[in-house]
């Protein structure tokens, strides 16, 4: 079974209204439509009625409404996992900002500068992005309620770890651990999710998912200037240690085994050195990466980093690029501004996803079929055009003292509702492109997101000394526009390299048949 690495944010949207597929038509699509293999890197045409959750290989993947596998909780139970996912899903995102209104007192305890801190804020983010290409896979295999339990255990260690830390060089190492288990409740929770929901049902659920993915950026740095302001920085990771403690207790006792089939049962009775093989063959990172051959894969993945570059070069420097602007004096008071794009992204959350499906739905109108890169229409507009123009007036407004502080916090707020217009959109896309392997495909988006917003919180405060928040920011606009131009590309043409690969493939497999 494919590792299950789906962001809340892909999921979202609800499934394809399209009927199921009729019993006699069974047999036809198993032919058409090739079967994922072990090291198969085809890409597929989308059957919108199959569940977003990955399933082994079979002749035929099963439409999933009717299974009764999703009936084994009640809808009470269900409502305590989701509940339960949500809370784990709220911790490594808060924890990657709390620390942002602390940075210049971090700083100071181990005498060093605050943009050496945010180096350890960029590490936090790179080891979120190498997390999922590993968590996955060993959900997949060991079951979702003891890698949830050994992961938000390790996550309270190293948060005390954190809290404790004695000099910078044992504070980055801290740091880091923390995150690489921090984003394994981002993969678990979408995949225990899509474990126990129906393909038409996952939405709501999804939706509670995604709001604690989403509050936890936004509340972050605002609790944490209320901790500085009052107390040490230490109290925030003691917090965040509370909280992760909490979370494992929920997890041991409240979170059941939800997999449909653990892949270790595959390894029963076989010899060490092919056992070795195969669990090298599921955890490999580098199928990850392979898959960026594919232009359509590499090109959406460009574009999901651009985002989360804006995002993360946005709110990493708002202690030192407003503090100063508007003579402000606590940490409380730069945490207020962080309130603004996360209110945006809460209440984006609520559109984007409904209004990609809309445009999916004018499409299939339109050619009487679905076609995955429609969904990519929905956010061109917002990607390249939206966004743009509202960094672009935020960092000169800055720059030039216009506009006092309701113009910079309106545009950090209608980018915060844009981001989640494109979100929606190059997530789900993921999913589509390539089925047999989406949690691959969605890996390894992630992990270019995340090293692109690593190289943001690293670059983003030394950039703003040395060229002023203006121009970094129109940086940011230009990247944006580039990532609309590259998502608009691949909606025209993403089709014709899909069926131009498919077709390569088949040729391929006929002519070593032949051999």
């Amino acid at each position: 079974m494919a590792p299950s690495t789906t962001s809340a944010s892909a999921l979202a949207g609800p499934q394809s209204t399209k009927p199921a597929i009729e019993p006699e038509k069974q047999t036809q699509y198993a032919s058409i439509i090739p079967q994922p293999q072990e090291n198969d890197l085809q890409l597929q045409h989308t059957i919108s009625t199959v569940s977003h959750h990955d399933m082994p290989a079979v002749a035929y993947v099963a439409t999933g409404d009717n299974d009764v596998i999703y009936n084994k909780f009640t809808e009470r139970r269900k409502a305590v996992i989701v509940a339960v996912v949500s809370f784990c899903s709220f911790l490594a995102p808060i924890s990657s900002t709390t620390v942002l209104s602390a940075v210049p007192e971090v700083a100071s305890t181990f005498n060093t500068d605050g943009s050496i801190i945010n180096v350890s804020n960029a590490l936090y983010m790179l080891f979120m992005g190498l997390s999922p290409c590993f968590y996955g896979p060993y959900g997949n295999i060991y079951g979702r309620k003891w890698v949830s339990v050994v992961s938000a255990a390790l996550f309270t260690a190293f948060s005390i770890g954190t809290a404790l830390a004695p000099n910078l060089a044992s504070f980055f190492v801290f740091r880091i651990l923390t995150a690489f288990q921090g984003t394994a409740f981002l993969v678990i929770g979408s995949a225990v999710i899509g474990d126990i929901y129906k393909p038409t049902e996952r939405a709501t659920a999804l939706g509670w998912f995604l709001s604690g993915t989403l509050i936890g950026p936004a509340l972050g740095p605002f609790i944490g200037g209320i901790i500085v302001t009052f107390r040490s920085w230490r109290d925030i990771f003691w917090l965040q240690t509370a909280l992760a403690g909490a979370a494992t207790i929920f997890c041991f006792f409240l979170q059941p085994e939800t997999i449909h089939v653990k892949r270790a049962d595959e390894l029963e009775g076989l010899p060490p050195g092919e056992r070795a093989h195969k669990m090298w063959q599921w955890l490999n990172p580098f199928r990850v990466v392979k898959l960026y051959r594919y232009p359509n894969i590499l090109l959406t993945a460009l574009a999901s980093s651009s985002l989360v570059w804006n995002m993360y070069s946005l709110l990493t420097p708002i202690r030192y690029v407003l503090n100063p602007r508007f003579n402000l004096q606590t940490p409380l008071q730069s945490g207020l501004f962080y309130i603004a794009p996360g209110c945006g992204y809460l209440l984006g959350t609520f559109f984007g996803g409904r209004y990609a499906d809309h445009i999916v739905k004018k499409y299939i109108l339109k050619r009487g079929e679905r076609v995955a890169e429609d969904r990519l229409r929905s956010c061109v507009l917002f990607l390249g055009g939206v966004m743009p123009a509202c960094m672009i007036i935020y960092g000169w407004s800055i720059e030039k003292q216009v506009g006092g502080v309701a113009l910079p916090v309106v545009m950090m707020f209608l980018q915060g509702v844009a981001q989640l217009f494109c979100f929606p959109s190059l997530n789900t896309y993921c999913l589509d492109v390539m089925q047999g392997r989406s949690a691959e495909v969605v890996a390894g988006n992630y992990f270019m997101r995340y090293m692109f917003a690593a190289a943001g919180s690293a670059a983003c405060l030394p950039a703003v000394r040395t060229i002023g928040v203006g121009w970094f920011s129109t940086i940011s606009a230009l990247f944006l526009v580039a990532g609309a131009a590259a998502t608009y590309v691949t909606a025209l043409y993403g089709k014709q390299w899909r069926v131009a690969i498919d077709e390569k493939k088949a040729a391929r497999k006929e002519g070593e048949n032949h051999v």
